[in-house]
């Protein structure tokens, strides 16, 4: 195990005052629905200084008026609201094909309505879990297309105004979303949907409806790592998503939403912007860890993924928090769970083990929270969304050109931060030096018609974000002359983000200098 101190993890933090209110830090954790541990569990938040817990309710739909556990769920309410604990409650069938008709769909939003007016202390809702993920929503492609997340939107919209209509207080947080799917409708046993396209199919539901109204106060998201032998600042490659990369969340969320009635998330330097804005819950995330095998008795089964060690976890845990509480659109950290199931088929990623024996991350997580690491002691997290393609890069940009081998093709490398579609070609011009606005201009607005009109050559194609690519050419000889390489990259997300990029003249052959200006 590695060696692990609160003074490693806080350390390196200035403890100065900063604007913002505290994040949360909590549990998603079931574990208080058995009466018979509901104090301890509590008396066990408390004394860690966590307040909040996300609770799941299942739906039963051959039963579509029962709530199931419905005693137990009761008993853990009223613990929490005695140790003033905020309990947060999680509503999604409890089988991934329950809403495969409108009817069926329809009975479930009436449900969430009778669970809210059930237990009328809690005022903030999550309707769904991961749609994004076949464990939880089928069918997830239609005919070789995403279809889980377009065919959520309406559930999400008609459980929104049911639980508004039990109590407009109700705080309603959407998806609950996985951070990660393989966009495969023939990935062999996981068929998901990254959640970026998710996002994206969900604002292009909500669009096609004309809703005027919101659908979500809050977006709830599940941030774990790809493997829990990642690091903190690991993340995802694009598109999906784990916490250095909620950018890519608050994008997506803009361009899905942006000029419609769905708040979106706050932006650096828009004090003058909409009075609401949309918040982020990180409802699950959690590191696996090995269990010590002087306490294997306590679980059963075989562990199913790769695991990290405590001290690991326990330092993950320790920076977490002050990371996110200087995102000024988080509001809660949720750690899955406070403690371990005891099948190692599931999860171990509590900061108690099965037996409630404490690991290093439960000290650490109490230190945290006491020197208020939950109050941004820091600069905060500036993000405004983008307008045009996420980190372009153009090998053409500074001048250069590219010959391949075989000498059949011109070539330039490109690359993106998100995936785009790109269309080029390669412009003759009469003159080396600098290209003159007005035929910079020209070059610009062939390249937006997408016919590329006036190119010595052209091509289109996909850039894969995250990923460089030789953007080549078939070519026959080019006669010798001055030639550029332009491009316009646009966001596969959102076709209104798009720019034009143009590059340096460069010789092909023994070129004759034009006198005539303006080129």
């Amino acid at each position: 195990m590695k060696r692990f101190t609160l003074a490693c993890a806080l350390g390196a933090l200035v403890l100065a005052p900063a604007a913002g209110a505290d994040i949360r830090v909590g549990v998603s954790d079931d574990h208080p629905k058995d009466a018979g541990v509901a104090a301890r569990f509590y008396d066990t938040m408390k004394d860690v200084g966590m307040n909040e817990n996300r609770i799941t309710v299942l739906w039963d739909a051959t039963r579509p008026t029962a709530i199931d556990e419905r005693n137990g769920i009761a008993g853990a309410i009223d613990a929490a609201t005695r140790d003033g604990v905020k309990v947060t409650l999680a509503l999604y069938p409890g089988k991934a094909k329950s809403l495969a008709d409108s009817s069926s769909k329809a009975r479930f939003v009436a449900w969430t309505a009778l669970v809210a007016r059930a237990f009328p202390a809690v005022k903030d809702i999550i309707v769904g879990n991961e749609p994004n993920k076949s464990r939880f929503w089928q069918p997830q492609f239609v005919r070789g297309k995403g279809a889980a997340c377009a065919a959520y939107e309406p559930v999400l919209a008609a459980s929104y105004d049911a639980l508004k209509a039990v109590n407009r207080s109700i705080t309603v947080l959407g998806v609950g979303l996985g951070p990660r799917g393989t966009d495969n409708p023939r990935a062999p046993g996981n068929l998901s949907i990254s959640p970026v396209r998710c996002i994206r199919d969900i604002g292009r539901a909500y669009r096609k409806s004309r809703r005027t109204k919101p659908i979500m106060d809050a977006l709830s998201y599940h941030p774990y790592p790809n493997a829990s032998t990642d690091k903190l600042e690991t993340g995802y490659s694009w598109p999906n998503a784990g916490i250095p990369n909620l950018d890519r969340v608050k994008q997506a969320v803009w361009d899905a939403f942006h000029g419609t009635g769905q708040p979106t998330f706050p932006e650096a330097g828009t004090a003058s912007g909409p009075a609401r804005t949309l918040k982020l819950r990180m409802n699950e995330v959690g590191w696996q860890v090995a269990i010590p095998s002087a306490l294997r008795s306590f679980y059963f089964g075989k562990e199913s993924v790769v695991t990290t060690d405590e001290g690991t976890q326990a330092a993950v845990y320790g920076n977490m928090i002050p990371m996110l509480a200087c995102d000024p659109a988080v509001e809660s950290v949720l750690f899955f769970n406070l403690v371990d199931e005891a099948n190692l088929d599931r999860w171990q990623s509590g900061l108690l083990r099965a037996d409630w024996s404490k690991r290093p991350s439960y000290s650490i997580v109490k230190g945290a929270i006491q020197a208020r690491l939950t109050h941004c002691n820091g600069p905060r997290v500036q993000w405004r969304h983008a307008v045009k393609p996420v980190g372009v890069h153009l090998g053409f940009l500074g001048g250069t050109r590219r010959r391949s081998e075989q000498n059949k093709y011109w070539s330039f490398v490109a690359g993106t931060d998100e995936g785009s579609l790109y269309t080029a070609g390669l412009f003759r011009v009469t003159r080396p030096g600098r290209v003159a606005p007005t035929l910079r201009a020209k070059i610009s607005r062939s390249l937006r018609t997408g016919r590329v009109r006036g190119a010595a050559l052209k091509t289109s194609g996909k850039l894969v974000g995250g990923w460089d690519k030789v953007i080549s050419f078939r070519t026959r000889r080019l006669r010798p002359g001055f030639y550029v390489y332009g491009a316009q990259i646009t966001a596969e997300m959102n076709l209104a983000r798009k720019a034009t990029y143009v590059g340096l003249p460069f010789a092909v052959g023994t070129p004759t200098v034009s006198r005539r200006s303006g080129s």
